[in-house]
């Protein structure tokens, strides 16, 4: 499994696959809450990787930057936003060099973001809590523990993984929209398939 030593080398190495290996629509869960995002909000697609999510998003008028570590995934994520002609702004950034700007952003969009150890995680969500506004949304969909037993993606880890407990905890100065842990069966691109052990959430940070 990947470090955030080693992490851009590892991640170039999966996205050096010539297809786009979580394919290019969006994730089935971002999709489902379209409600929430409207034309001018500015959103943070966190680990942005081929660019799926921030394409979904600028199609629907929001203004996007997405993040990477990847740069292979980004020149992939620049081509499929140049095929769909929207405009975002994509840089290269590890997590642990992003620079948070407070009230920066009226959403973050945090899709299979399960790379990141405990201790990286906690300060990943405050960076959140600094940058979104008053009112701004997290929207998350990950794994929780049970993924480690199904195999069908995310890192071989528990402890990198999600629970409600824990969301709701890291969140704790936020309204919860929605929270759900489920199984369902995933068929984004080559590397989401199968039956996966899934958490939804989304919160709002009170005004």
């Amino acid at each position: 499994m990947a470090t955030f030593d080693d992490a851009q080398a590892y991640w170039d190495k999966r996205y050096a696959a010539g297809e786009y290996i979580f394919g290019t629509e969006p994730n089935v869960f971002l999709a489902s809450q379209g409600a929430l995002f409207r034309p001018g909000m500015k959103v943070l697609d966190v680990a942005c990787g081929e660019g799926r999510n921030s394409v979904w998003l600028a199609q629907r008028g929001c203004e996007v930057t997405g993040f990477d570590i990847s740069p292979l995934a980004l020149q992939k994520a620049r081509r499929l936003a140049e095929n769909t002609s929207v405009d975002i702004r994509f840089e290269q950034a590890d997590i642990r060099t992003w620079e948070w700007i407070p009230t920066a952003y009226d959403a973050m969009v945090c899709i299979f973001i399960q790379f990141a150890a405990p201790a990286d995680r906690a300060r990943l969500f405050d960076g959140f809590h600094t940058s979104l506004r008053p009112g701004g949304l997290v929207v998350m969909q990950g794994y929780t523990p049970e993924q480690v037993e199904l195999g069908t993606g995310g890192p071989p880890d528990r402890a990198h993984m999600y629970t409600r407990p824990m969301l709701e905890a890291a969140f704790a100065g936020f309204d919860v929209v929605h929270v759900r842990e489920h199984e369902a069966v995933l068929a984004e691109g080559t590397k989401h398939v199968g039956r996966s052990a899934l958490i939804d959430f989304v919160a709002r940070k009170r005004a």
